[in-house]
């Protein structure tokens, strides 16, 4: 039988991800250690406090029915939390759950976007970010991030027919792949383009507590005018460990909040309750674990970041983010190139460039998930094979 699917589907291909872990097999066969700096899963585990919780929520037969919504307890720990850490005070109704970041950010589109509205996104920028906008039939605009802008967008440099033309716009800092935090100053400068020009931000704040150096971890929504504008997704996955567990949040404006709600209500039953218990004692228990889990991120970058410089490849410091954004060396005709090269005479496994867009094209992520150690061995691998 003949199958015709969905038209949409040619958009999308095989996951860059899929391509690397087969590469990563092959040589693996060959009997190579491989290094695989190139998926962001945290090595780190969740506190016991945490693991404690969701154990005991899941021993309760109660608590294998629908959720539906969000238990009050949560609710509350999440204004808790956002007050702690940003200064920003929310209401039960700015706050929704979500089975992740990346579920979330998939389908916000679809309570925002019809068919030909115009999105804004990043470019290099998270694949999810173009791809949820394209499920729901919007078009997709790249706004630049390039080195010298330091990786902001170059606000004033979007077309105004274009700016006018758009529904929404997604940004996110501490930024993957390209590795920086944004100061308070962006953020007040995007409230005023959004308002101008009438865009729905969504902010992806996934990486707030993975930021280095002594850097402000920000909000956009503790900044005026930004509950007026947009929304904000905030991640337990990074930040506590919970990656599995898929559970994160949006926040900020009270009407996409609701619309977006009445969406969600469609399409699923709520969180599995012994994870929104896992979650409230995430949130509402010791904070000293985060706060060491980012020095030791940060020791990695050191380790990685200074590592390479060592050796002879500028490898710029991280700014946030469990990720490291490098320049291809010179000699290298593409970052794919130069990631399988890697790959196979060192065992370093990074991700190249262009699979964040046709602007990541000349550099590499590598991933922040081997310990100080682990990454002085790769440095000396990378060294001895003499590859720049």
């Amino acid at each position: 039988m003949e199958f015709q699917f969905a038209g949409r589907m040619q958009q999308f291909q095989a996951g860059i991800f899929s391509v690397l872990d087969q590469r990563r097999k092959a040589v693996e066969a060959t009997g190579r250690k491989v290094y695989n700096l190139s998926i962001g899963t945290p090595d780190f585990q969740p506190a016991p406090h945490v693991m404690e919780a969701l154990r005991e929520a899941a021993a309760d037969p109660e608590n294998y029915k629908y959720a539906l919504t969000e238990l009050p307890e949560l609710l509350e720990a999440v204004q808790n939390w956002y007050r702690s850490c940003y200064g920003v005070e929310l209401e039960t109704d700015q706050i929704m759950s979500v089975y992740g970041s990346q579920e979330g950010l998939t389908h916000i589109g679809l309570a925002l976007c019809d068919p030909g509205d115009v999105v804004l996104v990043p470019n290099p920028g998270y694949p999810i970010f173009e791809m949820g906008p394209m499920l729901c039939g919007a078009k997709i605009a790249y706004y630049e991030l390039r080195p010298e802008n330091g990786y902001l967008p170059d606000l004033d440099a979007i077309d105004p027919a274009l700016a006018r033309s758009a529904k929404m716009m997604v940004v996110s800092y501490p930024a993957n792949p390209v590795c920086v935090a944004a100061p308070r100053a962006f953020y007040e400068k995007l409230i005023a383009f959004a308002k101008k020009y009438h865009i729905i931000i969504v902010h992806d704040n996934a990486y707030s507590k993975i930021i280095f150096d002594g850097r402000e971890s920000l909000s956009f929504l503790s900044v005026p005018g930004a509950m007026e504008v947009g929304v904000e997704f905030n991640s337990l996955s990074k930040t506590y460990n919970l990656t599995g567990a898929r559970i994160s949040f949006v926040m900020g404006n009270r009407e996409i909040i609701q619309k977006y709600r009445t969406l969600r209500s469609q399409i699923d039953y709520g969180i599995f309750l012994p994870v929104q218990k896992a979650a409230i004692a995430a949130l509402n228990g010791p904070q000293e674990g985060v706060e060491a889990q980012c020095l030791a991120y940060q020791a990695r970058r050191d380790a990685l970041c200074g590592g390479f410089r060592s050796i002879g490849w500028d490898v710029p410091d991280s700014q946030g983010s469990m990720f490291v954004w490098a320049p291809v060396p010179a000699g290298y005709g593409s970052s794919a190139e130069f990631c399988f090269a890697l790959l196979e005479k060192t065992g370093v496994l990074c991700t190249p460039g262009d699979a964040f867009g046709t602007l990541g094209e000349g550099h590499v992520r590598m991933a922040l998930t081997k310990t100080p150690e682990e990454i002085g061995e790769i440095i000396r691998t990378v060294q001895a094979a003499q590859m720049f």
